[in-house]
């Protein structure tokens, strides 16, 4: 009775703002948050006595990145990194660094965050990147893992949600650098 309740709550809350997207509630403001702290829970145990370096992939990643690391419960280093391989909802498979890491990589433990993984291709450059500075491990934590779109096999250490091959929005994610505020996650649907 309690998680029909909660269910019925998350689709009220997400309805009441529905009408600012074409498109139909996915996940819940309630369930990414839940989901967040179980995801920095484990990291943290995984990292006790460390201070990694917790680069966020922008622009995609930083609700995620800033609520994962709010929860983290061990010293850590923030830094971050801009790349792109997106022009609207099209991939170019050209990968730009816009922005680089500024910290030192070698002989740190890295966490790399990202919002969602399709193809890998771009995860799978910046790892390769990242990689190639010799830190002392590399794990990827992706809040959204789209495996139906994999064209390149990456290593995903820590993974919020696994989700069909559909069009996303919201907290973090964006159609044309909107709807990234949305504290939950939609399908998107282009209007007519």
């Amino acid at each position: 009775m309690h998680a029909k309740t909660e269910e019925t709550r998350d689709k009220a809350a997400i309805e009441k703002t529905a009408g600012k997207i074409r498109g139909r509630p996915f996940l819940s403001e309630r369930r990414i948050q839940a989901r967040v702290r179980e995801l920095a829970a484990e990291i943290s145990k995984d990292y006790e006595g460390k201070n990694p370096l917790v680069v966020g992939l922008l622009k995609g990643a930083f609700m995620f990145y800033a609520d994962l690391t709010r929860h983290l419960q061990m010293p850590i280093t923030i830094d971050f990194l801009i790349a792109s391989s997106y022009v609207m909802a099209s991939t170019t498979g050209k990968i730009k660094i816009h922005a680089d890491i500024r910290e030192q990589v070698r002989g740190r433990h890295v966490i790399l965050v990202e919002d969602i993984v399709d193809t890998g291709i771009t995860l799978n450059h910046l790892r390769q990147n990242i990689l190639g500075r010799s830190p002392e491990s590399l794990k990827i934590c992706s809040l959204l893992d789209k495996k139906d779109r994999r064209e390149v096999d990456v290593p995903i250490d820590y993974v919020g949600f696994t989700v069909p091959n559909e069009f996303l929005v919201g907290y973090g994610l964006d159609y044309d650098n909107r709807y990234r505020n949305l504290p939950y996650i939609s399908v998107f649907k282009k209007s007519e």
